[in-house]
């Protein structure tokens, strides 16, 4: 006996409706990503390895799907490369290419390749699949979409205003209000690890401190001492740990915990700047709020840092994040190029609509009438009229077989579809049709010009 088919964990099928929901989410994006002046364009699904590695840290390697080389790859290995049994340089002898692990390191190739073609400042949107070898749990999956809006080519902070804009704009266009805007700045992070002597492990302390809402604050502390920063330093850190307060009242805080750091005071002068810009502006429904221990986790950030949660009450990790990457580029070889972009975290923010029940009741429409097919010459009476209706925008089909009416009414209830046509012997005559509204039972003889005005 054959064996059930599977997909692999982490990866979802979508039935027809669903599809549909995730497309009103992507062109909602889409919309406002054009209103805001961004271009799009799409990267391959997989790059060179050593495009990708080495850029997100080294709990992001790890995430990575490797893709095997082709054809007989063991015969190229030596028996020293089977003794050696380090995965890093035996994975490098078997594996040239990966999945693209999200969209902004593949965007940093591109510009470097397509420096030439590019207007700078260069503002991309890009609305593509990704791929990481995470555990799967609610709301996390090893494939899901990014949609990215990034700014290459300028180091303005109106950069930064126009984001927490563009966000509010998304959120309140799918009437998801009440989202929070977190925004931190690495320089910040940067100045408190210098403060507390820890400059040498900047990584593993903004690793450590991005789990605080997810493992709490002591074993934040703990895992912050086997990293090898100091408990002086960490006890130094407690004041962040209790920060308290609005914007400004969190600002005041900062400039006394990091009066001795120039970067953390920079840091601090351009959230300053945000901060009072959107008061000026205001925003639609989202609100922005700072948020220290905000780290992300990735080493390509230097200045502003965003992630945006869900209302009150919906437990959801983030469902929007970014940030500033003075140096990305840089890697790639094209120096003093800097950008800042977010993503928009298209599976959860799927979830998070569908608890609060806002999606259109629109959306699930498909067929809007179905033909029944009584024989050959009323099919064909039906695809004449279904082309009438088909011309004029409306979604019509024909049942392609002759079969018993009760399957096809079973069908149409079961599609959905709220309303039938019937053409026989009378209709054919007459050139009329049979208009029945499947749940209320009720018909009414009509002409195609009505037909289609029905509709």
């Amino acid at each position: 006996m054959a064996q059930k088919p599977k997909i692999p964990k982490g990866t979802r099928d979508f039935n027809a409706e669903e599809v549909a929901k995730r497309n009103y989410i992507m062109e909602t994006i889409k919309k406002q990503f054009q209103v805001f002046g961004f271009q799009p364009i799409e990267t391959p699904s997989f790059e060179n390895s050593e495009t990708l590695m080495g850029k997100y840290g080294e709990e992001g390697d790890r995430l990575i799907f490797k893709i095997l080389n082709s054809g007989e790859y063991l015969k190229k290995l030596s028996d020293e490369d089977y003794a050696v049994k380090s995965e890093s340089k035996f994975t490098s002898k078997i594996s040239e290419k990966a999945l693209r692990y999200d969209l902004t390191v593949p965007f940093a190739r591109y510009v470097v390749q397509h420096q030439n073609d590019i207007a700078f400042p260069f503002k991309r949107y890009q609305i593509q699949p990704v791929w990481r070898a995470d555990r799967p749990q609610k709301g996390r999956f090893r494939e899901f979409f990014q949609c990215d809006a990034d700014v290459v080519g300028s180091k303005s902070l109106w950069q930064e205003v126009e984001f927490v804009q563009l966000y509010d704009a998304v959120f309140s266009a799918l009437q998801l209000n009440g989202v929070t805007i977190k925004i931190n700045n690495r320089k910040i992070l940067s100045g408190i690890a210098e403060v507390i002597g820890a400059q040498d492990k900047l990584i593993d302390f903004t690793v450590a401190l991005d789990k605080l809402d997810k493992i709490g604050e002591d074993k934040v502390k703990e895992e912050m001492l086997n990293k090898g920063i100091p408990q002086s330093g960490i006890d130094k850190l407690q004041p962040l740990f209790s920060l308290k307060g609005d914007f400004i009242a969190q600002i005041e805080s900062l400039k006394t915990i990091l009066s001795t750091s120039k970067v953390g005071l920079k840091g601090i002068e351009e959230l300053e700047f945000v901060n009072s810009t959107i008061e000026e502006l205001g925003l639609k429904t989202a609100k922005l709020q700072l948020d220290v221990t905000l780290a992300r986790g990735l080493n390509y950030y230097t200045g502003a840092i965003f992630e945006v949660s869900a209302p009150d009450g919906v437990k959801m990790g983030s469902i929007g994040g970014g940030g500033r990457y003075d140096d990305l580029t840089g890697i790639f070889g094209l120096k003093d190029v800097s950008g800042v972009g977010i993503s928009f975290g298209l599976d959860r923010i799927y979830l998070v609509l569908e608890e609060l029940e806002l999606f259109p009741t629109t959306i699930k429409e498909s067929t809007k009438v179905l033909f029944i097919n009584f024989g050959d010459q009323e099919a064909l009476a039906c695809l004449k009229a279904i082309k009438g209706l088909r011309s004029n925008g409306i979604k019509a089909e024909l049942y392609p077989d002759v079969a018993k009416m009760k399957k096809q009414m079973n069908y149409a209830n079961r599609r959905n579809i709220p309303y039938v046509v019937l053409i026989g012997d009378e209709e054919l005559k007459t050139d009329t049709f049979t208009l029945k509204h499947m749940e209320s039972g009720e018909q009414s003889i009509v002409s195609l010009d009505h037909l289609i005005d029905q509709f």
